[in-house]
């Protein structure tokens, strides 16, 4: 409790109607807005990087199976921080420890750009993923500590621009900037907004002596086991599709590994004195109902920002700046109306509010599930801006309602599960995507096979028609223009049954967010304060 003082005697100083309350105030606001801003650019730095994959794997020489640990080496040192930070802000001080991370993920971010080959890369992503994983609980552990009760909806408002708008203008970003100026500059874009971010951090932060004493009482059992159990069960998720699952060896020993040392870590921490999470927070009804939810918007939200550029580029052909300009009308209305979510809380109840924002996310999924040859950026334009909405109304009043009466004590361990959890759902919808995609793909390839059979008029009019197109277009041999006719079905029957797949993707994610609505049934409103937050 007295390493969280600092923070607590800035709250209760802001509700004291001096001037040096209202200086103390506007730092505080300060603060939050430096650490949103931190948090925003480590989330950005998952999907920028995404989208402009294949560009660096052609830089820096990786084939596309290695290249792909480019982004898996951040994401697995990000969930692996992101519960750790609570425990290490006490152990530094929450001024040291969030500047020192934040001048190190600038450094890295242009390390990155330089970058010579596939080993340095993972290196560095890995490191910068460890620095930027600390940026996104960190801000939300500074909104719940430091804003008063009726203003963290304001916060929480700021801090969905990071979890919900930034993964969604991610491609766009990353796509324009590839195009335009290079790869590189997907890493260099974060040095003017994270020297600001430094610079509001280094004012507004309160310098406090470390407490290096608490590293002797660290519940390190159940680090190890936490760092290694998320670890491997990241990479399984992130490799599983690519290597066949559990047909892998490899893919089955980490999943033991997963499943050993997150059981050995769940016994440690609900038995020792002074556990790293405070795991009972769950049976909390609002916070364990907010958990199931926020961890199935987490499969929503990274698993469509997965499959829309998936689509748009296998079957479409957009580059990527074609897919970023269509994937940003899921971003830029966010932009207007995560602002006006705190006037709503005020006004409804938010658990309305949630169950709205869930309903309009999974009809935007649901209105993509008769997609076409030529469902392209004009179609996916109203389920774009529809999933915007809803994505807009659900953050900030989901966190709001999960977290209300979370006493200062429990804010690093309410941090580091709400955040963890959404990020877990990401890595989980992601991995799961890829195999319904694989699956269906092989399910529908099957089914309008059989019905285009050599012996079917439609079929045989068809072969003759392409044929005598590949003729008249220079194929002097009339076998060779069979062939490639015969070919050519084949890759029509192909792209309809990714059509088909892809749709039945966008069905999934629908009805994960339905379920994420029936959790918000079981929450419990918030009882108010009198002055208007919520215990």
């Amino acid at each position: 409790m007295s390493t969280l003082q600092p923070a607590l005697n800035v709250a209760s100083a802001a509700t004291i109607p001096t001037p040096a309350a209202r200086a103390v105030l506007a730092k505080t606001w300060i603060a939050v807005i430096g650490a949103t801003l931190g948090a925003f650019m480590a989330v950005l730095n998952i999907q920028i990087v995404n989208a402009s994959l294949a560009d660096i794997q052609g830089a820096i020489g990786a084939g596309i199976d290695d290249g792909g640990w480019i982004s898996t080496s951040y994401l697995i040192a990000e969930i692996v921080v992101i519960p750790l930070s609570g425990w290490l802000a006490q152990v530094f001080s929450i001024r040291i420890y969030l500047l020192t991370n934040a001048i190190l993920f600038l450094a890295l971010s242009a390390a990155c750009a330089l970058a010579q080959d596939l080993s340095q890369m993972i290196v560095l992503r890995a490191i910068q993923g460890f620095t930027g994983g600390v940026l996104i609980p960190m801000a939300f552990t500074l909104i719940i500590m430091l804003l008063p009760r009726g203003k963290q909806p304001v916060g929480l408002a700021l801090f969905a621009l990071s979890a919900t708008f930034a993964p969604a203008i991610g491609p766009t970003i990353g796509g324009y900037l590839t195009e335009n100026f290079g790869w590189q500059y997907i890493f260099y874009v974060n040095l003017v907004p994270g020297a600001i971010m430094v610079g509001m951090l280094w004012y507004a932060l309160e310098a406090k002596p470390m407490k290096l004493s608490l590293l002797r009482e660290g519940d390190w059992a159940g680090i190890i086991t936490m760092a290694i159990g998320l670890s491997a069960l990241q990479t399984v998720l992130e490799e599983g599709n690519k290597d066949d699952w559990f047909g892998s060896p490899f893919i089955v020993k980490l999943s033991i590994i997963a499943a050993v040392a997150l059981t050995a870590f769940l016994i440690i921490e609900l038995t020792v004195k002074k556990p790293l999470l405070n795991l009972r927070l769950l049976v909390r009804r609002n916070f364990g109902f907010g958990m199931l939810a926020n961890f199935l918007l987490g499969i929503a939200l990274y698993g469509s920002v997965f499959i829309l550029p998936q689509y748009l580029s296998r079957i479409q052909g957009y580059n990527a700046e074609q897919i970023g300009m269509v994937l940003a009308w899921t971003g830029l209305p966010q932009l207007v109306l995560i602002p006006l979510v705190p006037r709503l809380m005020q006004r409804f109840d938010a658990r309305i509010i949630i169950g709205i924002g869930f309903a309009l996310f999974a009809a935007s999924n649901f209105m993509n599930i008769y997609m076409s040859n030529d469902y392209a950026a004009d179609q996916l334009l109203w389920p774009n801006v529809v999933r915007a909405v809803g994505q807009a109304l659900v953050m900030a009043p989901l966190s709001a309602v999960a977290t209300a009466g979370m006493e200062a004590e429990n804010a690093g361990s309410a941090s580091g599960l709400f955040n963890m959890m959404r990020n877990l759902g990401g890595a989980v919808g992601i991995a799961l995507l890829q195999t319904v995609l694989t699956k269906r793909e092989q399910y529908h390839s099957n089914v309008l096979m059989q019905s285009v059979s050599v012996f079917g008029q439609a079929t045989r009019t068809r072969l003759e028609q392409l044929t005598q197109y590949f003729i008249n277009h220079g194929v002097l041999d009339h076998a060779d223009a069979a062939h490639r006719a015969y070919v050519a079905v084949g890759r029509i029957v192909q792209k309809q049954a990714y059509v088909l797949a892809f749709s039945d993707t966008f069905y999934l994610l629908g009805m994960a967010l339905i379920v994420a609505l029936l959790a918000v049934l079981f929450l419990k409103k918030p009882r108010q304060t009198s002055a208007g937050g919520a215990h």
